[in-house]
């Protein structure tokens, strides 16, 4: 072997050692300079000469490239996030991602609500903001799943499921939602075209299995990104922003958030160990069940003390302030009905808004204690 081969042969070798485990490197790298040798040799062999430089790095090519070749070697997974794990976090994207489009949602609902004139311009900051948030929860859930990729951690709920329980993973598919929106629009169309006398008075519902593994999996999800924007460390860019006017509106929380910030994260906290104890444990009915109790009563009584706070935020032009304040007051049709007339002036929004969080206080508390009520006879059933 002349000076030339020994020297692109040892560049070859010296990449492929960069990329090995210290305690394995120098076995490997004899077992490939053999290999590497043998091929040039038995090449040269047949050729009946030397070996130009390009058939040399032909050969090396076919061995394959430094990282390629050492990843040959390697211990543990050789992917990011294996086949196995894959379809989890492809679930956890997709869900992840539509729960943010809601939140982006909300904040557009805001900001149309305070000045309806900007429709594009808001569009377009909603989804900058969406964009945003799908990256840093995109990254995230690569994270975790690499970390149990490369640890070998397996939960329970990965290889312990039943069919009965897989339901609610289309909610992760947008095109089983407008499947399901045009199904109904047909059905009320066929309905009104048969007319009111031919319609009868009840018609059985079909029973629908609840996933329950899948609804842990989508409330997990729901929880976390929470979990992640309550403490800082996930922002939603353009989520308080609002104009009034053409005036940009300073935004102020009101001390209550101040006062229930521990209490929401513990409860955030709560929320997320019942999700993940379902997933591990979904034949725990009972446990479950007591779980879920608990927490809808701690939800109960953070929507009390939210509405009974009354002040929420503040909002501010130059000099001029309004306060997003509400209470059970508010929750009146006729209020309801009038929303339209209201002013597009600060103080016209932030009444606007006041009874949106009311009326939305009030379904979540009513949906709380229909949870509370059917998992309390879950436990009394057994």
């Amino acid at each position: 072997m002349n000076a030339k081969t020994e020297d692109m042969v040892d560049r070859y070798l010296e990449a492929v050692a960069a990329q090995l485990p210290p305690d394995e490197r120098e076995d490997i790298i004899a077992e490939l300079r053999d290999l590497i040798l043998s091929r040039i040799e038995a090449k040269e062999e047949a050729l009946g000469r030397a070996l130009t430089d390009d058939e040399r790095e032909a050969i090396l090519k076919e061995i394959g490239h430094p990282l390629v070749v050492a990843a040959r070697y390697r211990k543990g997974p050789d992917s990011l996030i294996g086949p196995e794990l894959f379809p989890y976090w492809l679930y956890g994207v997709k869900a992840g991602l539509l729960v943010l489009l809601a939140i982006a949602g909300i904040g557009l609902a805001v900001r149309l609500v305070s000045e309806p004139a900007n429709f594009g311009q808001d569009i377009s900051q909603a989804f900058g903001g969406w964009f945003s948030s799908a990256l840093t929860l995109i990254g995230a859930l690569t994270l975790a799943g690499a970390v149990m990729e490369h640890n070998g951690i397996r939960p329970k709920w990965l290889t312990d499921w039943r069919v009965k329980d897989l339901g609610a993973f289309g909610l992760s598919d947008p095109v089983t939602w407008g499947v399901a929106a045009r199904t109904a629009g047909e059905r009320a169309r066929s309905a009104a075209a048969a007319g009111d006398a031919a319609r009868p008075l009840w018609t059985p519902r079909p029973r629908v299995h609840r996933s329950v593994s899948g609804e842990a999996a989508f409330s997990a999800i729901a929880s976390g990104i929470f979990l992640l924007w309550w403490v800082g460390a996930l922002q939603f860019p353009g989520l308080g922003v609002m104009r009034v006017e053409g005036e940009l509106v300073d935004v102020t929380p009101a001390p209550v958030w101040a006062a229930l910030f521990v209490p929401i994260l513990f409860y955030a906290l709560g929320q997320l160990g019942t999700d993940l104890f379902t997933l591990v444990r979904p034949e725990a009915t009972r446990l479950r069940a007591g779980l879920s109790v608990l927490m809808a009563a701690a939800g109960l009584w953070l929507v009390w003390a939210i509405v009974g706070a009354e002040h929420w935020f503040t909002l501010s032009v130059g000099a001029e302030q309004a306060r997003i304040a509400g209470d059970w007051v508010l929750l009146d049709f006729d209020r309801l009905h009038d929303l339209r007339a209201q002013e597009r002036d600060l103080v016209g929004v932030a009444s606007t808004l006041s009874l949106i969080m009311t009326w939305g206080l009030a379904f979540t508390a009513i949906s709380l204690v229909f949870r509370a009520l059917g998992d309390v006879w879950r436990v009394l059933r057994g």
